[in-house]
C-alpha cells in the first residue's frame, strides 16, 4: 500500500517519494518493520496467551528429558511470524507481482493449516492433532496450486542465458532479450548447469513440453511437501527451527536478489528472472520475523511456534526456491531438514521391516534425528535393539544441540551460494 502511494506522490515531485522504488530501501525497512512487530506483537501474544492458559502441556519425558521445565508456555506462536511476515509485505511489496501473491498465499494457507493442528492438539486435547492425511492434502494442494499458476501465468516468465564468443574469443554470458516460458532449473556443481523437464520427459516426443509442465508441477508439489514437514520436524527444541530458518532464508535472498539483477545473474551464468525482486522484500520480512521471535523463542522459550509455524516457514522455504528455479539446490542448503527427515522414514520403515521378523530393533536412538542427541540411556526401550546405540556417547543440553545445527546450517548455506561459482 505504501509502495503505491508513494509511487504515486512521486509524480508531484514530492521529496523521498522517489525512494521507495528502491528495492533494498523496501528490503530493509521491510526486516526492520518485521522486527519490530515481533518484538512488540511477540510480547502482547505470549501474555494475552498465559492469560487464557493457551499454553504447553507437560512433555512425555521419555522423549524430552527437559520437558517439564518447559510446561505453560504457550504455544501456536506461528502467529507472531506470519503477522510479522505479512504486515510489512503488505506494506511495501507490489501487490500486482504474481511472485509475492503466491509467497502470500503459501504463507497464509499453509498457516491456516498449521493452525488447525494446533487448535485440535490444545483444544480439543487430541496430543494427535490433525489427521496426518489431511496435512498431506493440504501441502500437495498448495504446491498444486502454485506450480500450476507458474505454468499457466503469463507473468512468470525467464530470460534464459546464454554464452557468446567475443572477437577476443572470451565467452561472455547474456540474457536473450525476450522473456519466455521455462522449464530449466538449476543443478549444482555442473558446469551447464541447466536442467530441462522437457528434455527429462523427451522420450514423449511431440508432448514432451506438456509433459515437462507437469513434471514440474509434480516437483512442485513434492518440493512444498518436503520442505513444509522437514521445517515441522525439526521443531523440536527451543529455536531450532527459527534459527535455522532464518539462515536459510539469508541464503534464498542472495540467491533471489542475484536471479533478479540482470548484470548479477550475468555474471554468476544463472536465468535472470524479471520481476522476481520482490520475493526480496517478502525474504527479508521473513527473516526479519524468524529473528523477532528467537527474541522469544531461544532457550529457555517463552512461546513455541507449534505447527503453525513450521508448516508455514517450510513451505514459504519450498515455493521460493521453485520461482527461482533452485529447487534442486535444497537438498544442499535444507540439508538440517533432510537429515531429520531421513532420520523418521529410516527408523520406521527399519523398524517395521524387523517386526514381521519377530524382533524390535531401532536403527537411532530416536527420531527426529535432534532426539537422538538429547537420549539419555535410562530412556531407551528395554525391549528393542538399536543398531547406533552407542552414538553418541553422552547426551547433550538441547542449547548445545541447536547452536551446532545452526552451525552446520550456515555450512550448508554457504555451500550452497558457492555453488553458484563451482561447476
Amino acid at each position: 500500500m505504501l509502495y503505491y502511494l508513494f509511487r504515486f506522490l512521486e509524480q508531484y515531485d514530492i521529496p523521498g517519494a522517489r525512494i521507495w522504488g528502491y528495492i533494498s530501501f523496501r528490503s530493509l525497512l521491510a526486516l526492520i518493520i518485521s522486527l519490530m512487530i515481533s518484538a512488540w506483537f511477540g510480547e502482547k501474544f505470549i501474555k494475552w496467551m498465559k492469560r487464557r492458559n493457551i499454553s504447553e502441556t507437560a512433555r512425555d519425558a521419555s522423549i524430552d528429558p527437559f520437558g517439564v521445565e518447559k510446561k505453560g508456555v504457550p504455544t501456536m506462536g506461528g502467529i507472531i511470524i506470519i503477522v510479522a511476515i505479512l504486515v510489512p509485505v503488505l506494506l511495501l511489496g507490489r501487490m500486482r507481482n504474481i511472485y509475492l501473491l503466491l509467497m502470500i498465499v503459501t504463507t497464509v494457507w499453509l498457516g491456516f493449516l498449521g493452525f488447525l493442528d494446533d487448535y485440535i492438539k490444545i483444544f480439543r486435547h487430541n496430543k494427535e492433532g490433525l489427521k496426518g492425511k489431511y496435512k498431506i492434502i493440504g501441502q500437495v494442494s498448495i504446491g498444486f496450486i502454485v506450480g500450476l499458476t507458474l505454468w499457466l501465468s503469463p507473468d512468470a516468465v525467464v530470460r534464459e542465458n546464454v554464452s557468446v564468443a567475443q572477437q577476443t574469443q572470451e565467452m561472455v554470458v547474456k540474457h536473450n532479450p525476450e522473456p519466455v516460458k521455462s522449464l530449466k532449473t538449476t543443478i549444482p556443481f555442473i558446469k551447464n548447469n541447466n536442467l530441462n523437464y522437457s528434455e527429462v520427459m523427451g522420450f514423449l516426443g511431440k508432448y514432451k513440453v506438456a509433459a515437462g509442465w507437469v513434471l514440474f508441477v509434480i516437483m512442485t508439489i513434492i518440493v512444498v511437501t518436503a520442505v513444509s514437514n522437514g521445517a515441522n520436524l525439526n521443531d523440536g527444541m527451543d529455536g531450532m527451527c527459527a534459527g535455522n530458518s532464518a539462515i536459510i532464508g539469508i541464503a534464498l535472498l542472495i540467491l533471489t536478489y542475484v536471479s533478479s539483477h540482470i548484470m548479477y545473474a550475468a555474471y554468476f551464468d544463472i536465468m535472470y528472472i524479471p520481476h522476481s525482486e520482490e520475493l526480496v522484500v517478502f525474504l527479508s520480512a521473513f527473516i526479519g520475523a524468524m529473528i523477532g521471535f528467537l527474541w522469544y523463542n531461544a532457550y529457555p522459550a517463552q512461546v513455541f511456534m507449534g505447527d503453525t509455524g513450521s508448516l508455514t516457514i517450510g513451505g514459504i522455504i519450498g515455493v521460493c526456491a521453485v520461482i527461482i528455479h533452485k529447487e534442486l539446490l535444497l537438498p544442499i542448503l535444507c540439508g538440517i531438514f533432510f537429515i531429520e527427515s531421513l532420520s523418521v522414514i529410516i527408523q520406521t520403515q527399519w523398524f517395521k521391516l524387523q517386526k514381521r521378523k519377530g524382533m524390535r530393533v531401532r536403527v537411532f536412538r530416536a527420531t527426529p534425528i535432534h532426539d537422538t542427541f538429547r537420549r539419555l540411556d535410562s530412556q531407551l526401550d528395554a525391549t528393542s535393539t538399536y543398531i547406533l546405540r552407542g552414538w553418541p556417547r553422552r547426551p547433550f543440553h538441547e542449547s548445545k544441540i541447536t547452536i551446532r545445527f545452526w552451525i552446520t546450517t550456515i555450512i550448508l548455506a554457504a555451500l550452497t551460494i558457492i555453488t553458484l561459482k563451482i561447476r
